[in-house]
């Protein structure tokens, strides 16, 4: 019989495949830094050249980048000079709340607190857009970390969540691409929790009240997630015959939820404010419907996927809206999920019916109305959980269905390696080609367009100020030309629409005849610019809003009628009609 003394036998090839129980969570301090600096280094090198040239280009369009770029810029310069009067921007005169038009990316306002102008804000933009890429890598990393992974398994995951194929499609949606809180959170309040350590719960909150002040698109995910865990953690608890809870933990726990809720009502207070001064607000099933996608669209990569984006052309063209919709999780990431999913040797059992129950719930939902009319999906939530009649786009939940896909990916890679454990320097190599494979199918090109400078005549203006022509992809940039000063201007481009500002654009298709000046001085607007040279910037296309009025050039020929008052100033690119106070 063999004793307890008796040394281990070598392992064979069969042992090589039982179950490992790597350590829990990444090593030290030394760990860390290392994946703070790889997930800086990706950053930079997927968007390469962007950082050399952060105060004259943006990253990918000069749409709603430019737009959250002035949104960050106000949020610093509100902060600092009128902190009561946050939500009141200067945009969208004379309505108020004007900051909640938009998620609001209150979270990033630390950054608005630094310099100010036109290329502050561009190189506050660009560096934030690196930090949201390299931010979601670090936490999906320590997150596998935390759930037993080995370090290049959990680079797997960083890399299949911060660079997952479909996530180039919302390179313009600063809130969008800004995740990394997510896993985050879930990595301090798991380690925290399971360590008993109060500092790392409390800090596990607080990111997840940060993740929260960024908006709603992510933070609602996010609180529904968190309470789901929390409902499983109390069955758990529950069968394990309610043992008592560590009274330390209590503290940190009580402190960390009244702050999310204290954001989560700061938050939601002047949305709701919004969402009864107009009616458009309120998301109706019939925009839910129009942003839905049937499950081709998980077929579909994004027109700026290096790899897939010719072979699936066909069936992104076919989608209802291709530019929120296309939901191609990427091949190795699926494979190396599934194999996540049937191989026991990484996850508990438990943990990985969970994940991959967790991935096929948040992919339906994605869809929207798109899977069976959305009838035991999406519309569940729509008319009965709080907070979700205010989303218009479905296909941003594939955020958490990316993030559960990443961490049964990393699963799945290390039990691929582990198999050839016994092959020697072919694990080796294996474990160091699944992170670049993974990577190199995510990959995706970034168009960084100049931006241009606001006119210098334009700055220091009477104001309130209206901008011409009207359109969503002008405003967007007349909101940007505002950091300088930020003078008020009755333009500006909201996530739903304005009636009354969509009358105004209209009307000014005869500018400058008598009844468009009427109109500006009613809203008491003191300055016009009619911008003559904007065809040469590549904003974004009309679609189907005119952009009016039309014809810029024709515009500034036409003479104001007399009797006005109106006082026309020439300069390079652009017309200014001063307007005379109201009674004068």
């Amino acid at each position: 019989m063999k004793t307890l003394e008796e040394p281990a036998r070598p392992a064979t090839p069969a042992v090589a495949h039982a179950p490992t129980r790597p350590d829990a969570g990444p090593s030290g301090a030394r760990e860390l830094l290392l994946v703070m600096l790889a997930g800086a280094l990706l950053a930079v090198l997927i968007t390469w050249p962007l950082v050399l040239h952060p105060g004259h280009h943006i990253a990918q369009d000069l749409g709603d980048p430019v737009r959250t770029a002035w949104q960050i810029a106000w949020t610093g310069h509100a902060l600092l000079h009128h902190p009561t009067h946050l939500w009141q921007s200067n945009a969208f005169y004379p309505f108020s709340n004007t900051l909640a038009f938009s998620d609001s990316l209150l979270g990033y306002a630390p950054a608005g607190l630094v310099a100010h102008g036109e290329v502050a804000a561009l190189v506050r933009y660009n560096l934030l857009f690196l930090f949201a890429y390299a931010l979601a890598f670090v936490g999906a990393y320590l997150l596998g970390r935390e759930l037993r992974l080995k370090p290049w398994a959990a680079a797997v995951v960083g890399v299949a969540f911060a660079y997952a194929p479909f996530r180039s499609t919302m390179n313009g949606h600063l809130h969008v691409i800004s995740s990394g809180g997510i896993p985050l959170t879930l990595f301090l309040l798991l380690r925290g929790y399971r360590n008993g350590r109060r500092g790392m719960v409390f800090a596990g909150w607080a990111v997840a009240a940060w993740q929260f002040s960024l908006g709603f698109t992510l933070g609602l995910q996010l609180a529904y997630l968190l309470a789901v865990l929390a409902l499983v953690a109390l069955v758990i608890w529950w069968r394990r015959g309610r043992p008592s809870l560590p009274r330390a933990l209590i503290t940190p726990t009580v402190a960390g939820l009244v702050l999310c809720a204290a954001v989560g009502v700061f938050q939601a207070r002047p949305y709701l404010k919004v969402s009864d001064d107009f009616s458009s607000a309120q998301r109706s099933i019939g925009q839910v419907q129009s942003y839905s996608a049937s499950p081709k669209a998980f077929l579909a990569a994004t027109p700026q996927n290096r790899i897939w984006s010719g072979a699936t052309k066909s069936i992104r063209n076919s989608l209802s809206s291709p530019n929120e919709s296309t939901l191609f999780p990427g091949l190795a990431i699926l494979a190396l999920a599934v194999a996540g999913v049937t191989a026991g040797a990484v996850y508990s059992r438990g943990l990985r019916i969970g994940l991959g129950v967790g991935v096929l719930v948040c992919a339906v939902l994605s869809l929207g109305l798109g899977f069976l009319g959305g009838r035991v999906s999406y519309r569940l939530l729509y008319d009965y959980a709080p907070g979700w009649d205010g989303v218009r786009t479905p296909g941003r939940i594939v955020t958490l269905t990316s993030l559960g896909l990443a961490l049964l990916a990393g699963a799945g890679a290390q039990r691929a390696v582990e198999a050839l454990r016994s092959r020697g320097r072919l694990a080796l190599a294996a474990a160091a080609a699944l992170p670049v494979v993974v990577l190199a199918e995510g990959s995706w090109t970034l168009w960084k367009p100049h931006v241009p400078s606001a006119p210098a005549a334009q700055l220091g203006l009477r104001e309130p100020q209206l901008h011409l022509p009207m359109h969503p992809s002008n405003d967007r940039l007349y909101q940007f030309w505002s950091v300088d000063g930020f003078p008020k201007i009755y333009n500006g481009v909201s996530t739903f629409d304005i009636p009354s500002q969509d009358k105004l654009r209209r009307s000014m298709r005869l500018f400058p005849n008598r009844h468009t000046i009427q109109e500006a001085e009613k809203l008491g607007i003191r300055t016009i610019v009619l911008h003559t040279d904007l065809g040469k910037v590549p904003l974004p296309p009309p679609q189907t809003i005119k952009r009016e009025p039309a014809d810029a050039r024709r515009a500034a020929a036409k003479p104001v009628p007399a009797g006005l008052g109106v006082r026309v100033r020439r300069e390079p690119g652009l017309v200014i009609y001063y307007l005379p106070k109201a009674g004068s």
